[in-house]
């Protein structure tokens, strides 16, 4: 959020003069006499201490509008800082998700060639299962062959 004072007044006359009392006197002195050189001296002194205090507000002015600028100009360093920040922050997040991610796939690469392995090894396991399975087939049909060849030969031995 910046601040600006250019659309203030810069002219004092919007402002009033204080009064010391003394410039009342001499205006009333002034009425009394009308002498020239009294009424010279009294705006003088009023001129200088309007003067004065338009010098006075001028230089607050300035002064306010330094601190307006410093403050801005440090709050723009801010942003800049925090914007710096942020984008280191991404560019961090973005090369750790990065890692993760390379790390992530050199395991799944390890577990296919593992599962791969134990993959080979059971489907080796299972043809030996169904060659075996055959082999015990032709062996139980070898015997039940056996069993009725021996039956049918004991049936004719005992006629």
């Amino acid at each position: 959020m910046d601040y600006f004072f250019e659309g203030l007044p810069a002219s004092s006359s919007s402002h009033s003069t204080p009064k010391t009392g003394h410039e009342d006197l001499q205006m009333t002195e002034d009425t009394d006499h009308d002498s020239p050189i009294r009424k010279s001296s009294s705006v003088s002194i009023s001129e200088i201490q309007e003067h004065h205090t338009s010098s006075s507000i001028d230089d607050i002015r300035r002064r306010v509008q330094e601190l307006v600028e410093k403050t801005n100009s440090s709050r723009s360093a801010d942003q800049r800082v925090m914007d710096s920040f942020q984008e280191k922050l991404v560019e961090k997040v973005t090369e750790t998700c990065q890692q993760v991610k390379d790390h992530m796939y050199t395991v799944y690469e390890e577990n296919s060639n593992v599962m791969q392995v134990k993959l080979q090894e059971l489907s080796e396991v299972l043809e030996r299962c169904t060659k075996l399975n055959s082999e015990l087939l032709e062996a139980t049909r070898a015997l039940a062959a056996l069993r009725e060849g021996l039956a049918i030969s004991q049936a004719s031995e005992s006629l």
